[in-house]
């Protein structure tokens, strides 16, 4: 699965050298965590050159980094993270003294104006969007990731694909460094354990499917959404789909019988199991065996 974003942006730091561009300046001072001096070269940056991208994702980038803040917190029970127990004058815990990651409002709000100027202002510029998604998705505010990412893929079409990265470089293979960043979207949401982002995920598996209809992992993605909401037919639909664009691919031809297990369709589920079994990796054939024999019983 392929990694969208570990970090808003690449960033090579220099020292300062003559002619050194605005950005070159950003990321020398950035490296030294040189809180002022960033936030006057920015404000003459915005200046003398508003139209250069790359002040709107280094200022975004700036003040998303600095909005991070740890917050004290207070529970009776003690939760995953490292805590210090706190006890009562008979020697009782009274409560669990920890910290939890949180955001300065006020930053974050900057952080977000300057990408959106960024995004008004440079639409075809990939890496500006998906810094916004990373963000939205770091702060947990997968309403707005899921809008993002729906207008990104729209706007793709839009364009054919012809997406600009940093520096305002080409962006090779854009269409599938796109799909592959849709796909490790939806995984992301997947991993969340939080059914309430299932409806988040057809809406994007959908939208990306509208437009790429023959992309397997999507259609695989999308279909798992809707087994776990217990929409069967509807997952076979997108399955069946992606079985006639490869009838080996043993991860759908498992989410198949998934889907016919599920249902109750007994038959097919065993049938489709054994597909797996054929076509499929170790780990997925002693899975589908054990499935098959389960059903048989």
């Amino acid at each position: 699965m392929q990694k969208i974003v570990t970090l808003l942006f690449s960033v090579t730091f220099s020292m300062f050298v003559f002619g050194q561009t605005n950005y070159q300046k950003f990321k020398a001072l950035y490296k030294n965590n040189d809180t002022n001096q960033i936030k006057a070269l920015l404000a003459d940056w915005g200046k003398t050159n508003p139209d250069d991208p790359e002040l709107y994702t280094s200022a975004f980038n700036f003040y998303y980094s600095n909005s991070k803040q740890e917050l004290l917190s207070l529970s009776k029970q003690q939760g995953n993270k490292e805590s210090l127990r706190l006890t009562d004058t008979t020697g009782k815990t009274a409560g669990y003294l920890g910290s939890e990651s949180g955001y300065d409002p006020d930053k974050l709000e900057k952080a977000f104006n300057y990408i959106n100027k960024g995004i008004e202002r440079f639409p075809n510029r990939l890496d500006i969007r998906f810094g916004k998604c990373y963000v939205l998705q770091q702060v947990g505010d997968y309403e707005n990731f899921t809008g993002e990412v729906i207008k990104t893929i729209v706007y793709s079409n839009t364009i054919q694909n012809n997406w600009l990265w940093t520096d305002n470089k080409k962006l090779e293979y854009a269409e599938n460094f796109m799909l592959g960043s849709i796909q490790a979207y939806l995984k992301a949401l997947y991993d969340t354990e939080d059914d309430n982002l299932l409806e988040n995920m057809k809406r994007i598996g959908d939208t990306t499917l509208k437009y790429y209809p023959n992309n397997i992992e999507i259609l695989s993605s999308t279909a798992v959404a809707n087994m776990l909401t217990k929409n069967y037919d509807y997952a076979l639909v997108y399955l069946k789909r992606a079985e006639v664009l490869n009838s080996k691919d043993f991860i759908v031809l498992n989410n198949i019988a998934q889907a016919y297990k599920l249902k109750g369709d007994k038959e097919n589920a065993i049938k489709y199991y054994q597909l797996t079994e054929k076509y499929g990796d170790e780990q997925a054939k002693q899975q589908a065996g054990k499935e098959i024999k389960n059903l048989k019983n």
